[in-house]
């Protein structure tokens, strides 16, 4: 079954180690095969990737878009190790993106890495407005609440 992508005038999308930029018209595309495909909305680089989980979230996108059978993961076990240790309470979500890698789902990894980077919005969300809660559902040990 192919991946259908619809891309809007100018936008650009990455295919294996390519990058297509479209022409001014709307455009479908069919894309069959194993390349690892992403929307330019997707794709962060390193000058946009300016919080802790926004790193995870590149490391993992570089090791998606790798073409290394095995690639490094030593940058990402760092970064999404540091950001354990400061977030205790984001367990659930790291455990989560851990499995994906570990069973090299690098996709499913980065829509985890997606809900790590909105949980890290909402912590620095709450410390901006001054709140000393924890976001709804978590716990300060990562245990969500109720278990």
């Amino acid at each position: 079954m192919s991946l259908k992508v619809e891309l809007k005038p100018h936008e650009r999308l990455i295919v294996g180690n390519s990058l297509i930029t479209n022409s001014d018209q709307r455009t479908r595309l069919f894309i069959d095969g194993d390349a690892p495909v992403l929307r330019e909305k997707d794709i962060l680089t390193p000058a946009t990737a300016d919080t802790p989980a926004k790193r995870v979230y590149l490391a993992i996108q570089l090791i998606y878009t790798s073409t290394e059978t095995n690639p490094d993961t030593a940058m990402f076990e760092e970064f999404l190790g540091d950001f354990a240790k400061a977030v205790p309470s984001s367990r659930e979500i790291v455990d989560e993106i851990n499995n994906w890698i570990l069973t090299k789902n690098f996709y499913k990894a980065l829509k985890s890495a997606q809900k790590l980077i909105a949980y890290e919005e909402e912590i620095l969300g709450h410390a901006q407005s001054g709140s000393t809660g924890v976001p709804a559902g978590r716990q300060t040990d990562g245990e969500p609440a109720g278990s």
